[in-house]
């Protein structure tokens, strides 16, 4: 059977967490597999976006992107931007490859890329509307850029960084007056952090919740707080208990709005976008990602 796609293009980020000879894994797949393909390096944050776009515009069958959450983010905006629309693939270089486990990806790169040669079977999944683009894992705000786990520490310490700058973040969390708009429904609370989900899966497996989709066309909503009932209520919603406290400061909808006073940074899939006010409008199963 001939390869489902002749020509692919792999976007490299060196700066993702695996040590490993990602190229040599690559080439010995696709030439086994009779498949064309080349790669460029990214250098900086949208470098990913725009040798994707130029591969697409170059008449490649699928663009994948080695890396983490980050560069996934960055070769789906492409595609989603694009009047061309083709599959993605991803093969997990980074440190939690969150959107890997979403879609049931192998973790292991070449097996990876045996699938990304060889499997004609592609899901459609979600993707969120947020400005001038899009993410496909989730949004939160509340964190200040300086406080994020740094390319140094996950590096040295991998998907224990997250957790090595949660007590700073706590200690410097800021609480704020949130206004947000879910479908036209007015909601005014005090908050920390607020998060719209669309992938529930995080780094090492761990799932938000099993509830959350990534093919449902909604968006997963919730506010967090220094209140010991918001904690529990994120706790259950995490170990999935059905009872009434999960439902504490959750919604969903497709389309939410987010104000907040004082403006609170906003990021999506990892990537600092800006400050609030932001909108984000889910885009049901516009993003087709090779699977098993």
């Amino acid at each position: 059977m001939s390869a489902p796609y002749p020509r692919i293009h792999v976007i490299i980020n060196p700066a993702s967490g695996k040590n490993q000879p990602m190229v040599n894994i690559i080439n010995d797949v696709c030439r086994r597999h009779g498949v064309i393909w080349d790669a460029t390096i990214t250098h900086q944050y949208g470098d990913a976006t725009a040798q994707a776009r130029a591969a697409m515009a170059a008449g490649v069958d699928l663009v994948a992107g080695y890396g983490g959450d980050g560069t996934q983010h960055e070769v789906a905006n492409a595609i989603l931007s694009s009047e061309r629309q083709i599959p993605m693939a991803i093969l997990p270089g980074g440190t939690g490859n969150g959107f890997c486990r979403e879609n049931n990806v192998p973790e292991d790169l070449q097996a990876a890329v045996e699938l990304m040669c060889s499997s004609h079977n592609l899901r459609y999944v979600d993707a969120v509307k947020l400005g001038d683009g899009f993410f496909i894992q989730r949004l939160y705000t509340g964190v200040e850029p300086e406080l994020q786990a740094s390319r140094e520490m996950k590096d040295r310490y991998g998907v224990l960084a997250y957790a090595m700058t949660v007590r700073q973040q706590m200690r410097e969390m800021v609480e704020a007056q949130y206004r947000l708009t879910i479908d036209g429904q007015v909601i005014e609370a005090l908050g920390t952090r607020c998060y719209v989900v669309n992938s529930g899966m995080s780094g090492r497996g761990l799932s938000l919740s099993a509830e959350f989709s990534v093919t449902d066309g909604m968006l997963d909503v919730f506010l967090l707080n220094r209140d010991l009932a918001h904690l529990e209520a994120v706790a259950e919603r995490f170990l999935n208990a059905n009872r009434p406290m999960s439902g504490l400061h959750y919604w969903r909808g497709k389309e939410i709005t987010i104000e907040s006073d004082p403006e609170r940074p906003v990021w999506a899939d990892g990537e600092y976008i800006g400050r609030t006010p932001s909108t984000a409008t889910v885009q049901p199963g516009v993003l087709a990602v090779v699977v098993p």
